[in-house]
C-alpha cells in the first residue's frame, strides 16, 4: 500500500503521528513542497493507493481524481474540504474520510486576525523595516479604543474576534446574510445592515464560510462604501472578496490597508504584486497552523487509514 502525504510544508507529519502503526506493508512518502498543477502532479500521484491531503492546499477536482487510477482512499485534514470534488470521488469509488484537528483552532485564527489588525493600526511592518534601516518613528500609529470593528460573520470565529475588540474598548457590530438580531444579541453584539457596517467601520474582519452565496460578498460596492481610513482583514477565504476591486481600492487610496492570510492562488507566487504592496500585511495562510491542531490532524489521518485497511472506515465524508 502506497501512501502520499501532501503539502507538509513544515516537515512535521512524520513527527506528529506514528505512521508505523499502519504496519510494514505501508510505504509512506511525504511531499514537503507543493506539487504544481499539470501533468507532473498526475504523474507523481498516480502510483498511490492513499493520499492524505492538507485541507485546501492541493485541490482535487474531477479531472485529477479521474486521472489517478490507483487512488482508493483520500483523507483530508479537517472535516470539510471544498477543494475536493466529492461527486467525482463517489463516481470513481474513491472513499473520502476526514481527520479533525484541535478545537483550539478557532482561537488560533481569531488570534491571527488580531495580529493583522494590530499590525495595521500600529504600523508594525513599516516601523520594523524603518528600524532595520536605521530610522526612527516614521509614522503615526492609531489607537483601537473608540473605533468601530465590523464582523462579517458571527460564528465561533467572529464571536471570538469580537470579544477581543470589546476588550480593547471598540464598538463592535456584525452582519452576515443569515444573521438575525436575536442571534447577534445572544452573542453579545449589535447587528447592522451590510451598508451600515461597510460605511461606518474602521476595520472589518471576515469570518464566513465560502459558498456560492458568499462568494464576493465583499464586492466593489461594499469596498466603495468603506472609509478611506478603514482596513479590511481576511483570515477566512480569498473568494469572499472581489480581489480586483480590493486592489483597485488600495492602489487608488480609497482604502487605508488590508491584512490578508488567504489568497486565490496558494502558495502565493513569488512574483505576485501583492508581495510589494506596502498597504497589505501578508501572512501565508497561518490561521489554522499550530502544533496541537496539526498533531490531531495527522494522528486522526493515521487512524482513518488504519480503519479503512481494517474494513471499518471512520469519519466518511463521501
Amino acid at each position: 500500500m502506497r501512501i502520499a502525504i501532501l503539502d507538509d510544508y513544515h516537515g512535521v507529519a512524520q513527527r506528529y503521528a506514528d505512521w508505523t502503526a499502519l504496519g510494514p506493508h505501508a510505504n509512506v512518502q511525504v511531499f514537503h513542497e507543493y506539487l504544481a498543477e499539470g501533468p507532473g502532479r498526475i504523474e507523481t500521484l498516480t502510483p498511490f493507493d492513499v493520499i492524505v491531503a492538507m485541507r485546501e492546499r492541493t485541490p482535487f477536482p474531477a479531472a485529477l481524481i479521474e486521472a489517478l487510477p490507483n487512488l482508493k482512499l483520500l483523507v483530508t485534514t479537517g472535516m470539510r474540504n471544498n477543494a475536493i470534488d466529492m461527486t467525482a470521488c463517489k463516481a470513481r469509488g474513491v472513499l473520502v474520510c476526514g481527520a479533525p484537528g484541535n478545537n483550539q483552532a478557532v482561537h488560533a485564527t481569531a488570534e491571527l486576525a488580531w495580529a493583522l489588525i494590530l499590525a495595521l493600526f500600529k504600523r508594525i511592518p513599516q516601523e520594523q523595516s524603518a528600524m532595520r534601516a536605521g530610522l526612527w518613528q516614521t509614522g503615526m500609529p492609531q489607537i483601537l479604543a473608540g473605533k468601530r470593528l465590523g464582523l462579517v460573520g458571527l460564528g465561533k470565529l467572529g464571536a471570538a474576534t469580537g470579544a477581543v475588540g470589546k476588550a480593547f474598548g471598540m464598538d463592535v457590530v456584525a452582519w452576515s446574510p443569515n444573521l438575525t438580531d436575536a442571534r447577534a444579541q445572544e452573542a453579545g453584539f449589535e447587528r447592522v445592515d451590510k451598508q451600515d457596517l461597510f460605511a461606518t467601520c474602521d476595520v472589518i474582519s471576515l469570518h464566513l464560510v465560502l459558498s456560492q452565496r458568499t462568494r464576493h460578498v465583499v464586492d466593489a460596492a461594499a469596498l466603495a462604501a468603506m472609509k478611506p481610513t478603514a482596513f479590511l482583514v481576511n483570515t477566512s477565504r480569498a473568494g469572499l472578496v472581489d480581489q480586483k476591486a480590493l486592489f483597485a481600492a488600495l492602489r487608488e487610496d480609497r482604502l487605508a490597508g488590508a491584512g490578508l492570510d488567504v489568497f486565490e492562488v496558494e502558495p502565493l507566487p513569488a512574483d505576485d504584486p501583492m508581495r510589494s504592496m506596502d498597504k497589505i500585511v501578508l501572512t501565508p495562510h497561518l490561521g489554522y497552523v499550530n502544533e496541537p491542531n496539526f498533531r490531531d490532524f495527522y494522528t486522526n489521518a493515521v487512524e482513518a487509514v488504519k480503519a479503512w485497511v481494517q474494513g471499518t472506515p471512520v469519519r466518511v465524508l463521501s
